[in-house]
C-alpha cells in the first residue's frame, strides 16, 4: 500500500493494528521489548516502543514497559546500553540521551492515560535518572553523551543525543510540577542545554568528526523544540534536498544512499513542530510501501542496490509509525507532544487539559 494521507481526526486504527499487535508479540513477559524478537534491547527504543503501546491503547502493556525499567535502573539513576534479558549486553557505556529518554516516555504514557498511580510511582526512577543526566552537564550547557564502563564520562557531546534530551528535560520538569515535586534546576539546566545547542557549536563533535553528516542532527534540534517558528522553519528548508528521497524518505547520512524509516517518521513530526503541515502529510504519504505484510516495516532501503537493508524490522521503527500517525490525526492526548513546547506551572487535571499541553 502507498498514499496514506492523514490529517486530523482520521488515525487508521485498524490499519495500524497489526503494528501495535507487532510490538506486542514482541514483547517479552518480564515488560521488555527488544529491537526484535530474539533480538537486543536498549533502553531508547524500549521507550520508543513502549510509546507505541501506549498509543496503540495497549495501556497494561505500557506500563509493564516502564516497570522493567524501573526494575534494571542501575543505583546512579542510569541504565547499561543494552540488555538480553535480565543480562547485560553492553558493559561498555552508558548513554546520557538514553537515559533521559525514561522521562519523555513516561510523560508520554500520562498524557493517554491520565493515571496518577503510574506517574507517582515512576517518580523516583525519573527522578534519579536525570540526576544522572545533569551530573554529566558542563559548565558550558552541553551534556556529556555517554560515561564509560567503570563511570567515567567519555568526554563529547552530540547534537542529537543534546536535543533528544532537551525534550526529556521538559518532559521531567512537567512530571515535576504534576506531582508537586520542586525541580526548578532542571529548567536551569534545560536553558543552559539549549543556549548551547544553538549557540556553541563548537563544544559538539570536538573529538571525532563532525556528526553534521546524519540527518538527526539536522531536524533534531526542530523535532525537540531547541529551534521553533521561523527558525525551525529556515533549518529544515536549509538542508532538505541534502536528505531527503522524493517519494521515498529521509536518509539517515548524506553521503550514504540509504533512507530509514524511523528516522523519515521523526522529519513527518519535525515538520508539524515547523508548521509545515502539508509537507509533513505528503512525506508520511511515502512510507506504507515499507510495510511488510504482519503490519511491521522495514529499517530502511539502499537506494543503489534497491534493496531492504538490512534484513530487519525493529518494534522501534514500528513504534515510529504510530507516533507520526497520532502526531498527523491527533489521536491521542499526547499527539503534540514532539511537534510544541510547554512547560506546566500547575498540572492538569483532565483530558482537555492535558490534550493542551501538546495541541
Amino acid at each position: 500500500m502507498s498514499g496514506l494521507y492523514l490529517s486530523p481526526g482520521l488515525f487508521p486504527e485498524e490499519f495500524l493494528r497489526p503494528t501495535v499487535d507487532f510490538i506486542l508479540g514482541c514483547q517479552r513477559d518480564s515488560g521488555e521489548i527488544p529491537w526484535f524478537d530474539g533480538g537486543y534491547t536498549d533502553p531508547w527504543d524500549h521507550v520508543e516502543s513502549a510509546m507505541g503501546l501506549s498509543i496503540g491503547g495497549e495501556l497494561d502493556a505500557a506500563r509493564k514497559a516502564y516497570q522493567w525499567l524501573a526494575e534494571m535502573q542501575l543505583e546512579d539513576g542510569s541504565w547499561w546500553a543494552s540488555y538480553r534479558g535480565q543480562e547485560i549486553d553492553n558493559a561498555g557505556r552508558r548513554e546520557s540521551n538514553f537515559v533521559a529518554y525514561i522521562a519523555t516516555g513516561v510523560w508520554h504514557h500520562y498524557l493517554i492515560s491520565a493515571d496518577n498511580d503510574f506517574l507517582q510511582a515512576m517518580w523516583p526512577m525519573v527522578d534519579k535518572s536525570i540526576g544522572f543526566v545533569l551530573s554529566l552537564q558542563s559548565e558550558h550547557g552541553e551534556i556529556d553523551w555517554a560515561v564509560d564502563g567503570a563511570g567515567k564520562p567519555k568526554g563529547d557531546a552530540l547534537v542529537t543525543g543534546c536535543s533528544s534530551i532537551y525534550k526529556s528535560l521538559e518532559c521531567a520538569h512537567n512530571i515535576a510540577v504534576t506531582l508537586g515535586e520542586g525541580r526548578t534546576h532542571w529548567l536551569i539546566a534545560r536553558d543552559r542545554l539549549g543556549k548551547a545547542l544553538r549557540q556553541k557549536p563548537e563544544r559538539f563533535d570536538r573529538t571525532w568528526e563532525t556528526k553534521s553528516r546524519y540527518s538527526m542532527d539536522w531536524f533534531y534540534p526542530v523535532l525537540t523544540g531547541v529551534y521553533t517558528g521561523a527558525d525551525a522553519r529556515a533549518r529544515l528548508v536549509s538542508r532538505w534536498d541534502e536528505f531527503v528521497e522524493d517519494k521515498l524518505g529521509c536518509r539517515c547520512e548524506k553521503q550514504q544512499p540509504w533512507v530509514t524509516i524511523a528516522e523519515t517518521c521523526e522529519l513527518v513530526m519535525a515538520l508539524l513542530a515547523a508548521g509545515d503541515h502539508a509537507r509533513a502529510v505528503e512525506v508520511y504519504s511515502w512510507l506504507q510501501q515499507w510495510r511488510a505484510s504482519d503490519g511491521s516495516y522495514w529499517t530502511g532501503y539502499q537506494l543503489v542496490e534497491d534493496l531492504l537493508w538490512p534484513d530487519e524490522r525493529p518494534t522501534w521503527t514500528a513504534a515510529a509509525i504510530l507516533l507520526a500517525a497520532d502526531a498527523l490525526t491527533k489521536h491521542t492526548p499526547a499527539a503534540g507532544l514532539f511537534c510544541s513546547v510547554r512547560l506546566l506551572d500547575q498540572p492538569a487535571d483532565d483530558v482537555s487539559e492535558r490534550r493542551s499541553l501538546v495541541d
